[in-house]
């Protein structure tokens, strides 16, 4: 008989635990048809896009990279320490983190992804032997899985536009950081309209300091020396 109560009082318990989750997602998010590579999901008016697989891993080692969004001036931008620790949420192939690593030799770099076959591509890449500051972290749609109050930079590349779940992402991110810390938001941009990028995988300034107000993030500046991207940095209130 006591079995058969605990087993009740657990289903009942998790039914109203998903239900309540499901509650509060819908009060954050709303659901409509919208672009065609979008997923129907909105937040504070914008449609997320699908994430892009790991079968378009050479888009990301594309040759035309530097040329198109001068990513040396992006990590420029961030003025890198050699004690730095640094994560790049969205991490995908690594493009970033290597260059990152060879800047924080003192440091670390964390790389996050929600893809094993986007850490198995770091992992396999002849330079992850190089560096050893280099830590592979899998995180999900709703938590980065990174420590509390750790990191002096967290940068995302052309990757929060397609979280499914933008928000709950963003207060791991304001927890991850240092007091001080910076959040470098890296998006194409939607103001303008030549950049050959679809609508969906763009974002605006504007749009973006009313997301990540959500959380109590306020741009500190948008750095506009990069070619088709903003560079938005965010610090905590």
């Amino acid at each position: 008989m006591k079995k058969i109560f605990f087993i009740v009082f657990f289903m009942l318990y998790f039914s109203q635990f998903f239900s309540q989750e499901k509650m509060q997602s819908k009060e954050t998010y709303s659901f409509k048809k919208g672009d065609f590579n979008g997923i129907g999901k909105w937040f504070l008016g914008r449609e997320i896009a699908y994430v892009m697989g790991y079968e378009g891993i050479n888009w990301l080692e594309r040759s035309t990279r530097e040329k198109e969004e001068n990513t040396s001036k992006l990590i420029k931008n961030m003025k890198i320490k050699q004690t730095d620790i640094i994560a790049d949420i969205g991490a995908g192939s690594g493009y970033h983190v290597f260059k990152m690593a060879e800047l924080a030799k003192k440091g670390k770099i964390y790389a996050v992804d929600i893809q094993p076959e986007m850490l198995l591509a770091i992992e396999f890449n002849k330079k992850y032997e190089e560096h050893k500051n280099i830590e592979l972290i899998l995180g999900d749609e709703k938590t980065t899985n990174l420590p509390e109050n750790k990191f002096d930079k967290i940068l995302m590349v052309d990757v929060y536009h397609e979280f499914n779940y933008p928000k709950e992402i963003l207060e791991c991110v304001k927890k991850a950081l240092k007091k001080n810390g910076q959040l470098f938001l890296i998006e194409y941009r939607l103001e303008d309209e030549s950049i050959p990028i679809k609508k969906i995988h763009k974002m605006s300034e504007k749009q973006a300091v009313k997301e990540l107000a959500t959380v109590g993030f306020i741009l500190k500046e948008n750095i506009k020396n990069l070619p088709i991207q903003h560079c938005m940095i965010f610090t905590k209130e």
